[in-house]
């Protein structure tokens, strides 16, 4: 039986360069050869070239799928810059009017391309072939990125596993198991809406 990835969530961010810096020299699973980055206006896709010749060139490989987005990045974090502190405007008497060099001072910013992996499986992870292979790699992106999480339900060697990685770091986790709601429990409930004995 092969690998296999079942549930999958992702909310991944990670710098464009960083993620391109990524794959200069990616250590990959042996059944990929190489990826391939393609980038379409604002989507990033990262798809698998299988070292296997008796898969078609024709037969669509996993690819892994981030848009691209735009976030100002502030040298100082500004929620601390505006926390009260001593100073002439900070309360307490009379207004002081200085001049313009005593107003705020701007934070130096740039604005940085980040790469958002963010959805469900067929929104991150796309197309079945050399998909595990391509799971292990988004893994890797996982613990390179910045923040955001990974979350999956994988079938290795014919046993599920619980994958999650947070900010980062690889966390442990479990597998529960819940039972779905039966079609006929709604015969059972209360229907609070039209129910005659409530006014």
């Amino acid at each position: 039986m092969t690998s296999r990835v079942y549930r999958l969530h992702s909310t991944l961010e990670l710098p464009l360069e960083d993620t391109y810096d990524l794959f200069e020299e990616p250590d990959l699973p042996p059944e990929i050869a190489d990826v391939e980055i393609t980038r379409r206006n604002n989507t990033l896709i990262i798809s698998a070239v299988s070292a296997d010749d008796t898969i078609s060139k024709y037969t669509p490989t996993a690819q892994l799928k981030a848009s691209v987005t735009e976030n100002r990045v502030y040298e100082e974090d500004p929620e601390e810059m505006d926390g009260p502190g001593p100073g002439p405007n900070s309360g307490g008497g009379s207004p002081q009017w200085g001049s313009f060099e005593e107003e705020e001072e701007e934070i130096p910013s740039e604005l940085v391309e980040y790469a958002c992996f963010k959805g469900d499986l067929e929104t991150v992870l796309q197309n079945t072939a050399l998909q595990y292979p391509m799971f292990q790699v988004l893994c890797e992106v996982a613990k390179n990125a910045e923040k955001g999480t990974l979350t999956a339900i994988v079938c290795v060697d014919e046993s599920l596993e619980a994958v999650r990685i947070v900010d980062g770091e690889e966390l442990p986790a479990t597998i529960n198991v819940v039972e779905e709601p039966r079609d006929d429990a709604e015969n059972e409930s209360v229907d609070w809406r039209n129910n005659e004995f409530i006014s």
